[in-house]
């Protein structure tokens, strides 16, 4: 997710942002746009500039040739292998490089799935929930409970719409029988996959997700995946894919490596209390969103992850945490980890 802007004399010539199925970056589309003016402009850019031939030419050459004066930007490529480049074939061309600190943060954010699957493979997992002020996400087990506002249901079909992926486990498709979808009606770059955790293979046939498979629907399990009722699933347009066990259910590093392999980059866990309660213990999680409704239920509710008390003390501390509202509900956002920009692993190709 990148975005590019040409100023020259105080105006803007040329911006652009990248469009993955029109293939050309960001800087690229700015430069078009720009034609001659282009000359002698600075460009602020939101990452470094590739200087790699993949999908497209290099961005470097193509800013060279228009003859650029100087770039802003305040991210390098999140991928080990050419971070870094970009910016000194841009220096030796005699382009003046400004390296913008102050932003970085932001800039890394938008691209926190890209940079975690370049490096290691594995997708970034968003854990959502949305919650009572005491903690509570249903009034009892096998319930549905509205608890926030349109304004948060809104928010959470943008932010289905961001990622590749979304994971719920069988609980929550007995209880609700969900569709997974995004609601948005934007364009996407390919269609959202539902993912569910079911070890013992219980989906429904009939429910809304296997009614409308369509090639976007994978069933992770540990039972056989040539079992009459698997065949029967991927007969109606499921994918199902057999896991490890790990003290009786699915292994969810099976699950997201898996997901990875798929080249998903980003996914949003909304799932119940037993599946955040093994997704948190497990350590795949690298972010949270908690959408609080500011209503009490009360006891006999239902938690937000089932986790043993004594895994207590082992509990990551989630960090930079910010603060926002949604309608009457407020939204607390942060990290388990830093984003994975200086992360030591590298993906195994």
């Amino acid at each position: 997710m990148v975005g590019a802007v040409l100023v020259k004399n105080g105006r803007v010539v040329g911006e652009g942002f990248h469009i993955y199925d029109r293939r050309d970056h960001a800087e690229i589309v700015a430069l078009k746009k720009a034609g001659k003016e282009a000359r002698g402009a600075t460009l602020y850019v939101t990452l470094e500039p590739c200087c790699t031939t993949g999908r497209t030419g290099p961005c470097t050459k193509a800013i060279i040739a228009a003859g650029i004066k100087s770039v802003y930007a305040p991210m390098k490529d999140p991928n080990p292998a050419v971070a870094g480049r970009g910016f000194s074939a841009l220096k030796r061309s005699g382009i003046k490089v400004h390296f913008v600190e102050n932003l970085t943060q932001q800039a890394q954010a938008a691209n926190e799935g890209f940079a975690k699957w370049i490096r290691t493979g594995l997708p970034f997992v968003t854990l959502k929930t949305a919650l009572t002020l005491d903690g509570q996400i249903a009034s009892r087990a096998g319930t549905t409970t509205w608890l926030t506002s349109a304004a948060s249901l809104e928010e959470v079909q943008r932010l289905r719409h961001q990622v590749d992926a979304l994971l719920t486990g069988i609980g929550t498709v007995l209880a609700d029988d969900p569709r997974m979808s995004d609601r948005t009606g934007e364009p996407r770059r390919r269609r959202l996959l539902r993912a569910v955790v079911d070890s013992r293979l219980r989906m429904p046939l009939k429910s809304k997700l296997v009614k409308s498979a369509k090639g976007d629907l994978v069933i992770f399990t540990t039972q056989s995946a040539d079992s009459p009722k698997a065949r029967a699933l991927v007969s109606a347009g499921a994918d199902v894919v057999r896991v490890p066990a790990k003290r009786g259910h699915a292994d969810l590093h099976a699950v997201v490596r898996e997901l990875g392999r798929r080249d998903i980059l980003n996914v949003l866990l909304e799932a119940g209390a037993e599946l955040n309660g093994a997704a948190l213990q497990a350590g795949i999680v690298d972010k949270m969103i908690l959408f609080y409704a500011p209503k009490i239920m009360g006891t006999g509710g239902v938690p937000m992850a089932r986790i043993p008390s004594k895994w207590f003390p082992k509990s990551p501390v989630l960090k930079n945490i910010s603060l926002s509202t949604s309608g009457p509900d407020f939204v607390v956002q942060g990290y388990f980890r830093d984003v994975y920009w200086n992360h030591r692993a590298r993906r195994k190709n």
